[in-house]
């Protein structure tokens, strides 16, 4: 829907940014900071945070301004409207007590995963990811998974817009490229990522398919980087990852 349309309510779209700005980053805003990191002027945040405020989604001391946990719901409200999401939570953590390794589910966000579960190893000490948090989907195997499912239409699209973001020397941003390997991972049915985000971190992903077989997630397993080539992660993690994908459709087609 535009931003110009009938049906776009306004404040609904300045309310969230609101609350989007307070989250980023973390600790109390000033209105000014708010208003700001929201794009908008100081008399419309203003009154946007003093109803979230009198809702108890924000606190405010007078001059600073903090999410409340009432704000948490609305990610809650999300991940507990996945029909998969409680499945999963058991099925990544046997996975990841079976195997050692870090596990994570995510979904696809246009051009970002956002993550819906993530379980670290002991072993990788990455503290800045977990739920609801993004990465551009062209750096992580979970992301490449479900840009390999997305319509060859949308695909292109997405390729053609270009553009991607390089973090280490490893990361692929050529488009034709990266095409290239989006279809081998639609033939292969698994995505490798070898130090494309983190030099030090390699991971393998596989879909997780609803009844009717749309990918709606994908599943991935993180280990450190040179412990394990892309032959030795097949062998080593990816029956168990589709192993794990089946058990939660098949939670899926039982719950449903």
């Amino acid at each position: 829907m535009s931003k110009e349309s009938d049906g776009f309510v306004r404040a609904i779209a300045r309310g969230f940014s609101i609350i989007e700005a307070l989250g980023k980053p973390p600790g109390r805003h000033t209105l000014a900071e708010a208003a700001d990191t929201a794009g908008l002027n100081r008399a419309t945040a203003r009154r946007i945070l003093a109803t979230l405020v009198a809702l108890k989604y924000c606190a405010s001391d007078g001059r600073y301004f903090s999410l409340r946990p009432r704000a948490l719901g609305l990610g809650l409200s999300y991940l507990n409207a996945l029909p998969y999401w409680g499945h999963a939570q058991r099925a990544l953590e046997n996975l990841r007590n079976e195997i050692g390794e870090s596990c994570a589910m995510a979904v696809l966000d246009e051009d970002e995963i956002v993550y819906a579960l993530r379980l670290p190893a002991r072993r990788i000490l990455s503290a800045n990811l977990g739920v609801g948090s993004r990465l551009p989907a062209h750096l992580v195997s979970l992301g490449r998974v479900m840009l390999a499912a997305l319509p060859p239409g949308t695909r292109e699209a997405y390729l053609a817009t270009g553009g991607f973001k390089q973090v280490t020397p490893r990361t692929v941003t050529d488009p034709e490229r990266l095409g290239e390997l989006l279809l081998r991972v639609e033939s292969d049915g698994y995505a490798w990522v070898d130090g494309e985000l983190d030099p030090a971190i390699c991971g393998i992903a596989v879909p997780l398919r609803d009844p009717a077989g749309s990918v709606v997630a994908a599943l991935s397993v993180n280990t450190i980087s040179g412990t394990v080539s892309e032959a030795g992660a097949r062998k080593k993690f990816l029956l168990p990852l589709r192993r794990t994908a089946q058990e939660i459709r098949s939670q899926m087609l039982t719950s449903g």
